[in-house]
Parts: structure tokens; C-alpha cells; sequence
């Protein structure tokens, strides 16, 4: 099995693109949704109030990702001591999940920070959704009712379109005059043609 990696910058549409391939037959493991179920693991929680104390917590006693995110976003040092709680966790998952997947010609795996996170040589091949910033900055205005600052506050802990552009071996323009669906099909045709 070819383990591909879906990635794109915050708005760039990789969820779109996701359920594209899934329309195909292709299994996907979205790594950001595992990584939201990780804060309800005890042991996390334990780590995160050891760390930022029990004001991260909402009032029925779970991790707020909301407040969370609102720290780690301005705070790097903050941002990389959540990764390395969370990451561990997914990664483990992720490698379960692909043992139960491992007749498939290939698997998607989805996720907005494959390379700060350093794990491209885990891949075959990369994926990038790629779309302007103006538009996805709309995007996420929208989609998530917060302001332009917030957005660009996320924006600031992600490499440039450009740079992941230029690192990986598929791109798909999600610019809104491009159309995804032959994008996703050239690209499925490529994997499943080549099967080594």
C-alpha cells in the first residue's frame, strides 16, 4: 500500500478534495480530526492542565481547543509543547489504521502540517490543495465566523503555499476558476497506474 499525504494551508480546501478521492473508493485518515479526539484522552488533559493550568478547561471539565488554540497560535514555544503531546498519539493511530488498510493501492492521509511537522519521508508521495491566501483567508472567515486577524494569527505557523508547492509531488489549484474533479481524477489515475 502507498501511503500519500493530503495536505494544504489553512482555507486551501483539502476537505473538498478528500471527499473527491473518497468518492473514488480511496480510504482516508484525517489526521486533524484525530488530533481534536486526542484532548479528550485523560492522560493528555493531565499533560495540558500540568502545562496551562485548568483555564484551558470548559466548564463541563474538557480540554476548550478553542482557548488552547487561542494560546499556542501566538506562542510557538506553546504551539510546539501541543505537538508533541498530540503528534505521538495520532501518529500511532495512523499506523494501526493502515495496517487494517494495507490491501488498498493507497490511502490519503489528511492533514495541514505535514512538512513543519517534519513528516514528509513518512509519505510516497505528497498532495498539495493549493489556493491564494486572499481566498483562503475568506474561506475561513466564513467557515469558522472569526476575524481576518485569527486567521492570519493560524496562517503565521504554516510554511507558504509556495514553499509546499515546490516540496511536494502532486499540486491541485483550489484557486476557484480551476475544476478539482479532473485534478483529483489525473492524479488517482497516476497512483493506482503505478502500483510499485
Amino acid at each position: 500500500m502507498k501511503k500519500i499525504a493530503l495536505t494544504g494551508n489553512i482555507g486551501s480546501g483539502k476537505s473538498v478534495v478528500a471527499k473527491m478521492f473518497h468518492v473514488l473508493g480511496i480510504s482516508i485518515f484525517n489526521a486533524d480530526m484525530e488530533a481534536r479526539q486526542a484532548y479528550f484522552d485523560d492522560t493528555v488533559k493531565d499533560k495540558m492542565v500540568s502545562i496551562f493550568s485548568d483555564i484551558i478547561l470548559s466548564s463541563n471539565g474538557e480540554v476548550d481547543t478553542k482557548i488552547v488554540a487561542s494560546i499556542i497560535f501566538k506562542d510557538k514555544e506553546a504551539l510546539k509543547t501541543v505537538n508533541s503531546i498530540i503528534h505521538p498519539l495520532v501518529l500511532e493511530k495512523y499506523n494501526s489504521w493502515c495496517n487494517e488498510h494495507n490491501t488498498e493501492i493507497y490511502t490519503l492521509h489528511e492533514a495541514a502540517i505535514i512538512f513543519e511537522n517534519n513528516l514528509q519521508n513518512n509519505f510516497d508521495a505528497i498532495i498539495n490543495v493549493s489556493a491564494p491566501s486572499d481566498l483562503r483567508i475568506a474561506r475561513v472567515m466564513e467557515r469558522d465566523n472569526i476575524t481576518e486577524e485569527l486567521v492570519r494569527e493560524r496562517m503565521v505557523n504554516q510554511l507558504s503555499d509556495k514553499t509546499k508547492c515546490e516540496l511536494s509531488h502532486f499540486v491541485i489549484h483550489n484557486d476557484g476558476k480551476s475544476f478539482l474533479i479532473p485534478q483529483v481524477t489525473l492524479i488517482h489515475n497516476k497512483l493506482i497506474s503505478n502500483k510499485s
